[in-house]
This record gives structure tokens, C-alpha cells and sequence, in this order.
């Protein structure tokens, strides 16, 4: 194949860096992350927020790719855009129907059923675009003959989960989800994917992490809105923004550039293998933990605003997000860090565990106190960590 109707994809550029085009489809892509917290939020429980879990597992093991479409080519040229806006509809669609993504309907194309084919189209379109960057180069198509056949697999459990619902479409999707990961690990160890540009790899994750965080903002606001800018809630809302300040800066500041540093120096045969560990892996956990923590304090500040108070506390389900959010983010970061940098201290690890014993006392104090205990934790975490990083002089990490 030459290519269609005798058009190439432009290939990027080892220079190549994110791209306005590509930040636009970012943006519905976290547009699709935050209605996940709508739909946690409508009915906070265990199992909702189990089903959360694989709904954002799902979403990011669909994006990731397009973030290796885009350092194979041009995806703000030509065809290949015009197959990403098809993609980006089919996100968008997937994020309008996704808070009534265990709701089955009397209708044909129910939430759940759109939701499914919404993604097998965004997935389908990957496929077609990354077959067509192959058409002249052997090792790619190899890749993908191993890729393709797992992702395919995993559409029939998603559409025929979505048509019987229930626990059956819990199973179902986690089915999916595991074929989709699963194969693609294996492919990807057999024939590694090509990478070109570090800097736009790097790039990519980074600003879908720093887009996340951002709706840890908008949830802090959410209250003062509702009310007058007065009280518990605005405490609240600055409580939620230093908690994010917090998470910011424990990646942002040094360890994201010594990760791109420390992933450009390693040697091309094994670059891509260990930046799709190390942002794959790490760097998506990271997304999903700043997810719960910014659906914690949208529960915090929705119980001081609405009167929605849990009458013992804060509760499991809004602690959990809480807290079971950040030690997430953090033992993210480290694995994150172990798998670029090489360097992770024991103290490092005590204090990412450490929200998990906080959690039954967080659940059981009230919301502002929960809150505020979490902030005071992550400031404690950030002060040590910039400590660290000015006192011992065989930190790997550069400005």
C-alpha cells in the first residue's frame, strides 16, 4: 500500500513537539476523564468507585496510542487530522453518555452501547492511521500485527457487556481492559514501537497529568459558587488548591525534566521500551490518582455547601478518593521515578503509604479537618522532598 489516494502521512520529526491540534484533543480527552467523577459522584460507593477505576482504565489505555500516532506523524496534517477529529468526536460522545455509562435504556443505543462503539471508533481510528504511517516501513507493520489482534479481541467483551449490563458488564469491560493491556504488553515486548521524539512523548503525558490536576482546581471552586464566598467552604477550596499545588509540584518542578532528561540518554534500542514503562505504567496512575483526589474535594466541599454532611464524618467513600488518591499519585511517582531516574529512598515509600493508615482517621473527622489534615501531610511531603533534593548531593535530579 502507498498510501491512500497516493497521499503520505508527513512523519514527525526527532525535533517534533507537541502541537496546538494535539493539546485540543487533549482537552476533550480530559473533558471524557472529568465526567468519570460525575459519574462516581452521582452515588459514591465502593462499587461505583471500582467502576470509576475501569472506566478511566479504559480511557487512558485508548488515549496512550495517539500519543505514539502523534511522534510517528503529523497529526495536524492532511488526513491523518481528519481522522483525529473522527476521533475526537467519538471521545466526546463517549464522555457525554459516560456518567450513565451502568445505565441500560428502552432505547436501541442506550448509554452503555454508545459508549462501547464510541470506543471501538476511537480505537478503530488509531488502527487505521498508524496501518497507513506503516505502508513503508517493515518493523512498524510487524508491531502492529501483533498489536491489532488483542485490541480487536477486547471489542466483543465492551459491546457485549454494555448489551447485558449489570455485573455481567463489569466483568465484561474488565475482560477488555485486560486484552487491550495485556496484548499490547506483549506485542510491545516482542516488536517494540518506535520512538522519535522525546521531548514530544514527555511532553503529551505531562500535559494530560497537568490538565487533571487543573480539574482538582475546578472542584475546589465548585462550592464557593453555590454559596457566598464566605466560611468553611472557602477554607476549603484553598485547602483544595494547596493539597494540588502540592501534587504539582512534586512532579512538575524536578522530576519531570531529569525523567525526559534521564529517558533521552538512554541508548535508541531500548528508549522505547522503557519510556512506554515508565509513562504507560507510572505516569497513567498518576492521571487516574489526581482523578480521586480532585472527586475528594468536590465530596468535601459538596458536604459543606449542600448540607450533605455524613453524619460520622467525612465517609469511606469521600476518604477513600481522598486519601487512597494520593497514595496512588505517590507510589505512582515513585514507580514513575524508578523506572527513569533509577532512584527511589526508603522514606520516599513510607511516606507514599502513609495516607492509607490516615485513611480511617480522615474518614471519621469531618469534612474541613479531613481536608485540611491531607493538606498538611502533602506540605510535609513537598518540604522533605525539596530538603532532599538541596541536601544530598547524589540526587540524579537537575533543574
Amino acid at each position: 500500500m502507498k498510501g491512500i489516494f497516493g497521499v503520505r502521512p508527513v512523519p514527525a520529526a526527532e525535533t517534533h513537539r507537541t502541537t496546538m491540534f494535539e493539546i485540543f484533543f487533549d482537552l476533550v480527552f480530559v473533558f471524557a476523564l472529568t465526567r468519570v467523577i460525575t459519574f462516581m459522584a452521582e452515588s459514591p460507593s465502593a462499587l461505583t468507585l471500582a467502576q470509576g477505576l475501569l472506566l478511566l482504565l479504559l480511557l487512558l489505555y485508548s488515549w496512550s496510542p495517539y500519543i505514539w500516532v502523534g511522534n510517528l506523524v503529523r497529526p495536524d496534517v492532511g488526513l491523518v487530522r481528519a481522522a483525529t477529529l473522527v476521533a475526537m468526536a467519538a471521545i466526546f460522545v463517549a464522555a457525554l453518555v459516560l456518567p450513565g455509562a451502568w445505565q441500560q435504556g428502552p432505547e436501541l443505543f442506550d448509554a452503555p452501547l454508545t459508549l462501547a462503539l464510541a470506543y471501538v471508533v476511537g480505537r478503530a481510528v488509531q488502527l487505521v492511521i498508524l496501518f497507513w504511517a506503516s505502508a513503508t516501513d517493515p518493523p512498524l507493520r510487524s508491531t502492529l500485527r501483533f498489536f491489532t489482534v488483542p485490541v480487536m479481541l477486547g471489542w466483543l467483551p465492551l459491546i457485549v457487556g454494555a448489551l447485558l449490563g449489570g455485573v455481567a458488564q463489569t466483568v465484561l469491560w474488565t475482560v477488555a481492559f485486560l486484552l487491550n493491556v495485556g496484548g499490547a504488553r506483549i506485542a510491545s515486548t516482542f516488536r517494540p514501537w518506535q520512538l522519535r521524539s522525546v521531548d514530544h512523548f514527555t511532553e503529551r503525558f505531562g500535559l494530560v497529568l497537568i490538565i487533571a490536576l487543573g480539574e482538582s482546581l475546578i472542584s475546589a471552586g465548585a462550592g464557593p459558587r453555590t454559596m457566598a464566598p464566605v466560611g468553611s467552604a472557602v477554607l476549603a477550596a484553598l485547602l483544595g488548591l494547596t493539597s494540588t499545588v502540592c501534587l504539582w509540584w512534586l512532579y512538575f518542578d524536578r522530576l519531570a525534566p531529569a525523567a525526559r532528561r534521564a529517558v533521552s540518554e538512554v541508548p535508541d534500542e531500548r528508549r522505547a521500551d522503557v519510556a512506554g514503562d515508565a509513562y504507560g505504567l507510572g505516569h497513567s496512575t498518576l492521571i487516574i490518582g489526581a482523578i480521586y483526589v480532585a472527586l475528594g474535594i468536590e465530596e468535601v466541599i459538596g458536604q459543606l455547601t449542600e448540607e450533605s454532611a455524613h453524619p460520622h464524618g467525612l465517609g469511606w467513600e469521600a476518604a477513600t478518593a481522598l486519601y487512597g488518591g494520593t497514595a496512588l499519585y505517590l507510589l505512582s511517582r515513585l514507580v514513575f521515578r524508578r523506572l527513569t531516574i533509577r532512584s527511589v529512598y526508603p522514606t520516599q515509600v513510607v511516606a507514599a503509604l502513609l495516607p492509607l493508615p490516615l485513611l480511617p482517621i480522615g474518614r471519621s473527622l469531618p469534612p474541613l479537618p479531613a481536608l485540611a489534615l491531607l493538606t498538611v501531610f502533602l506540605i510535609g511531603v513537598t518540604w522533605y522532598e525539596g530538603r532532599m533534593d538541596r541536601t544530598d548531593p547524589t540526587q540524579p535530579l537537575v533543574p
